[in-house]
């Protein structure tokens, strides 16, 4: 098979044909319906019933038996398996609060914890004014400004209960440092809205609510007359232009307050930007963004250091322009490389612990790959927690955090260059991209540099190795593989009834209605599908068109020897479908791309596909295999863009079927 029907379009893999998964493992493993059936405590006929329904990802039929995934899971778990309310295990005695970011409670609680306290000592020691640590969702960045939080606010001061036992109490020097300092403390995560005015809407909402928090917590009277006006009016509420200057203004009360410059803590920056590029309004979220930025960070002089946190590094131009005291700690940086995250040593730690050690070599397969600096084997502490909240059950826990909705619609939108790459990470294939980790929004969609480095920096992909600039990527594990598997199916879930329907026209004969249902499949798949158009790349577009309809035809090899690009006669054919019952039909298939030189109609272009076959004769491979010749029926697709027209060929064929 040559290198490009290997790397055939996307779409395939999607429908998880045969011919695609019979090549190519990537990370699945198989076994029969009988092991599963003993694992899974039911009938092998249960198994197979299951498999028939589609209720098992990644069944694939070899014969008359079924082949299933190792890790497949049995369909009705979630029916058949109490839902823990609470999200807790003990270790040594311990909670594990699955989802708690909030180290307050998690101390005071004696919930597990694993110690990040270095952090601190670690981020106030450097000499960065701004620090903008990147990592990917969930993994941890909350519980550790929350740590910020708790250490140095004055709120918490003599609150030594909450840092005993961990790390940075060791230094009498931090011990003497816990609650000295003001802390401004604002998260942009739920700023999530479709619209500008709704974000800026949301962002108002915030910081009123911290507004509140403050007023809370200060002695009003200890205030100037103009600062308790200010505290209270934006409690109550805000306005627009009030929010550019909010962080600024109330830097400015806890400093007089207080009488030390403030800390400021700000979680999720990036969201609002995130949301306002997928939602269609990032100019105006972006100029909005830029100015707050601004003025909390660049022109306050209330503040001691700063620290923020987001799973992107979005472009300095974007957002932080002319900010010469702004350090990115992104995941290439070795600088707080062990802060955020779990370390292998940690995991198998807590593995031990429940009893679950002897899935270990599972559990890298499944949660390990992601690479912070120098550090490897770090793992998404949700999933780890996940899965001892489970008691030992292995699911898309990290992936199913969010909808994913930006890395669907940049692969959706992509080159079909992006998606060629995506069908070989996915079958375990590394690629090799250039990648930029500043992401510019406004260049994603016409940028794979950009929704490579997006991809990477927010953890669905790991660099396997990087020389020259150039990186070999690759899924970072078997969790981020289901997650896209299972986001792509989605996508042609409201097509695939048309694939059954052409597959039946095909057999029957109807041009008719493979005409029908093959246009209605193009015209509502090609939007996720680019495809070339020119004279310079027909053949590359034949070759994209190609693959398609192999995909959608790959199913009916229960019944037909399948063969692509093989000599007969005295060319290539396309695809020639060879049926395992002598008295059923054959076929053969050929493909042409309308070019304007040649053809004026796609009719004309059809017939040209028609003609290629009888003039190269190529049905002579089987009449020598003694098929019938009226049992050989030839097909000529002609495509233009999502137009396609069929025609067969007249004659030898034309019989009652």
């Amino acid at each position: 098979m040559t290198k490009w029907e290997k790397n055939i379009a996307l779409f395939p893999l999607l429908l998880y044909t045969r011919v695609v998964r019979s090549e190519r493992r990537g990370y699945m493993e198989f076994v029969t319906s009988i092991q599963k059936a003993s694992e899974w405590g039911v009938t092998k006929r249960m198994v197979n019933y299951w498999c028939s329904l589609g209720k098992i990802d990644g069944a694939v039929k070899d014969g008359i038996r079924w082949k299933i995934p190792m890790e497949a899971e049995r369909p009705d778990r979630y029916g058949q398996s109490p839902v823990l309310i609470d999200y807790v295990v003990r270790i040594e005695g311990k909670t594990v609060s699955v989802g708690n970011q909030n180290f307050e409670r998690i101390r005071e609680n004696d919930s597990f914890y694993v110690d990040k306290t270095s952090f601190i000592e670690q981020w106030w020691e450097s000499s960065d004014a701004v620090t903008l640590i990147t990592r990917p969702r969930r993994f941890g960045k909350t519980l550790n400004l929350s740590m910020m939080e708790c250490f140095f606010s004055p709120v918490y001061y003599g609150r030594t209960e909450l840092f005993e036992g961990l790390k940075i109490w060791e230094s009498e020097k931090y011990r003497n440092l816990q609650g000295t300092y003001p802390v401004l403390f604002l998260s942009l995560a739920g700023v999530k809205n479709d619209n500008y005015e709704g974000a800026v809407r949301s962002i108002r909402f915030e910081v009123s609510d911290l507004c509140r928090g403050i007023k809370h917590n200060l002695n009003l009277e200890k205030l100037s007359q103009d600062d308790r006006n200010i505290i209270e009016r934006m409690s109550a509420d805000i306005s627009e232009d009030e929010i550019l200057t909010a962080i600024k203004l109330l830097s400015g009360i806890l400093s007089r307050y207080y009488g030390k410059k403030v800390i400021l803590l700000l979680d999720e920056y990036d969201t609002p930007m995130i949301e306002a590029y997928f939602s269609g309004y990032w100019d105006k979220m972006s100029k909005f963004m830029r100015m707050f930025f601004n003025n909390a960070l660049k022109t306050n002089p209330y503040i001691e250091k700063a620290l923020l946190t987001g799973i992107t590094r979005v472009s300095k131009e974007s957002m932080f322009s002319d900010m010469n005291n702004l350090y990115v700690a992104s995941i290439t940086k070795h600088r707080y490389e062990t802060a955020f995250g779990f370390t292998e040593a940690e995991v198998f730690a807590a593995l031990e612990h429940v009893n679950l050690g002897k899935y270990k070599k599972r559990v890298k397969q499944w949660y390990d790959g992601f690479v912070i600096g120098r550090c490897s084997d770090i793992y998404n502490p949700w999933s780890i927690t996940r899965f001892i909240d489970s008691g030992g059950e292995f699911d898309t826990y990290w992936a199913n955090t969010s909808s994913n909705a930006l890395v669907s619609s940049l692969i959706s939108k992509g080159s079909r260059t992006l998606k060629c790459s995506m069908e070989d990470l996915m079958n375990g294939i590394p690629v090799e991209a250039v990648i930029d980790e500043n992401i510019d929004f406004a260049s994603l969609e016409y940028e794979d540099a950009a929704v490579w480095g997006l991809l990477y920096t927010t953890g669905y992909l790991k660099a396997d190795s990087v020389h020259n600039d150039v990186y070999t990527l690759s899924l970072t594990n078997v969790e981020i593989n289901k997650m896209f598997v299972r986001m792509f199916r989605k996508w042609f879930a409201r097509t695939s009834g048309n694939f059954g329907d052409f597959q039946k026209a095909l057999i029957k004969g109807d041009i008719e209605e493979m005409n029908y249902y093959m246009n209605m499949v193009t015209t509502m798949t090609f939007s996720y599908f680019d495809f070339g158009m020119g004279y310079g790349i027909i053949d590359e577009t034949e070759r994209f068109y190609h693959g398609f309809v192999l995909g959608l035809i790959a199913q009916l090899s229960d019944d037909f020897y399948i063969t692509s690009n093989r000599e007969s006669g005295i060319g290539r054919y396309d695809i020639m479908m060879e049926s395992k019952d002598r008295e059923k039909d054959s076929y053969i298939i050929e493909f042409k791309v309308f070019d304007i030189r040649k053809d004026k109609s796609l009719e004309e272009c059809a017939d040209r596909a028609l003609e290629q076959i009888e003039r190269k004769g190529y049905d002579k491979a089987l009449v020598a295999r003694q098929i019938d010749y009226t049992r050989i029926r030839k097909y000529g697709f002609a495509f233009e863009g999502k137009k396609v027209l069929i025609k067969e060929a007249a004659g030898v064929n034309q019989k009652d079927d």
